[in-house]
């Protein structure tokens, strides 16, 4: 059977649909003795206004930041703080009072997708822990929305409609011949959702027929929105996402991705590709574990924390060890309060010598590098049960305003988990950046490839 979908989300849906960098330092890095040591070069640049790509990866998708120069989202800077804080809220606590930042209003990252016969190129996000479907804007548009980058069924000749009372249709509340549901506010329809099937085209070798996703058309009340994606792309382990399509052999992982370090680049996002050791590469994995109060995420088991080269002392093993959610639009890592500030206070012991800077936001731990020619820090690492190690570099474990001036103000991007999840830890897209991220879903593993995009 499949999930149910409550009309409630669909309501945040509409309110998420609706509503030059400067100087960069060219730099040399290495590691030794469990620290970074990154040297600034003899001469600072700046960013030129012509930007170049890398490979997709494995033919795979390019990715790109919201705020990329190819990317068509609005641009704003944003508080990245109050975005995990809204984005946690939405995935572990009361959503009922919260917009679901963890659907299309507000994704990091893009990439361009297909649908329809003949295909409508359009940009979505894409999320490992969304609601349970695919969403994509449709027309009918109301006055004054983007109606440019919403998909018109119309045009699709291999479109087709999903009964209501369908084990293919989520929408229990439905009603009428086809699966549809009407959201309400105050009497009047503002969003109209219909599960349909459609041919998918992830890239021109990659079709997938009859494909499920929500059509959603919006009513007449709007606002403006930070995100001018065309919708939200599932690849969670339910039974209408896209992850759940893929053909795979035991010689092919489901999907993995690579997140770009900052705007001006691009990652990938791969489909049924050769498992990594298969080409050559380097691979590491950890054990993907199966979470009963949230089957469709990803997990995997944190089992220990160094700071250099000494592991967080925290008594007894438990206190670190659990269940650690792997997500795309969380921009920091968040640990148990007991275990963060372990790790913050020997992180500072290792940053004597350095002057301290204000806290910004949610972070308290940040160090002023203007003026300096060298940074050298303690490397942190992360160990997962199944034999992984996340080691981070400067780049992935402190989060800088400019990502490409890093002599500049820098602040450690990990801070406590919120009371209100229940999870060991939440490993955010920054200390995923520039690693392959491997979703081996039939051995159930979880891969991590370092330095690939």
């Amino acid at each position: 059977m499949a999930p149910a979908i409550h009309p409630c989300l669909l309501l945040c849906l509409c309110l998420l649909f609706v509503a030059p960098h400067l100087s960069s330092c060219y730099h040399t890095s290495n590691t030794y003795g469990g620290r970074h040591v990154l040297v600034r070069s003899s001469h600072d640049s700046r960013i030129q206004s012509t930007f170049t790509s890398i490979p997709s990866g494995d033919g795979g998708l390019p990715v790109m930041h919201r705020l990329s120069p190819w990317s068509p989202s609005d641009a704003g800077v944003g508080d990245a703080f109050y975005r995990d804080t809204l984005r946690l809220h939405a995935l572990f606590g009361d959503s009922t009072g919260t917009p679901l930042v963890a659907l299309p209003g507000a994704f990091e990252y893009h990439v361009s997708i297909g649908y329809g016969t003949p295909a409508q190129k359009l940009t979505m996000g894409f999320d490992t822990a969304t609601v349970g479907a695919t969403f994509l804007r449709c027309k009918p548009c109301a006055a004054g929305d983007p109606c440019h980058k919403a998909f018109d069924p119309s045009r699709s000749s291999s479109l087709a409609q999903i009964p209501c009372g369908s084990q293919d249709c989520p929408f229990k509340a439905c009603s009428g011949p086809t699966c549809n549901v009407a959201v309400t506010k105050k009497g009047a329809v503002v969003l109209n959702a219909t599960f349909v099937t459609d041919t998918l085209t992830a890239a021109p070798a990659i079709p997938v027929n009859d494909f499920r996703f929500a059509c959603l058309e919006m009513g007449g009340a709007r606002t403006t929105g930070s995100d001018s994606s065309s919708g939200v792309l599932d690849l969670s382990r339910e039974s209408h996402s896209l992850a759940s399509r893929v053909v795979l052999t035991p010689e092919t992982v489901t999907f993995s991705y690579c997140l770009p370090w900052d705007p001006t680049s691009r990652g990938f996002l791969s489909f049924g590709a050769a498992r990594p050791e298969r080409a050559g590469r380097g691979v590491t994995y950890a054990t993907l574990r199966h979470n009963a109060a949230r089957p469709s995420m990803y997990f995997v088991k944190l089992v220990g924390v160094t700071v250099g080269l000494s592991e967080i002392p925290v008594p007894p093993a438990p206190a670190i060890a659990g269940d650690a959610l792997v997500e795309v639009h969380t921009t920091f890592t968040y640990l148990k309060p007991e275990v963060y500030a372990v790790l913050r206070d020997m992180f500072r012991r290792g940053m004597r010598q350095y002057v301290v800077a204000p806290s910004s936001s949610g972070l308290e731990t940040c160090y002023d590098f203007t003026h300096l020619n060298t940074i050298d820090m303690p490397m942190i690492s992360l160990r997962f049960e199944g034999g992984a190690t996340l080691e981070l570099g400067i780049e992935q474990m402190m989060y800088f305003k400019d990502p490409r001036n890093i002599f500049s103000v820098g602040c450690l991007a990990f801070a406590p988990v919120p009371a209100y999840a229940p999870v060991a830890a939440v490993i955010g897209s920054l200390a995923q950046s520039q690693t392959e991220v491997v979703y081996d879903v039939l051995q159930g593993k979880l891969g991590l490839v370092p330095d690939r995009c």
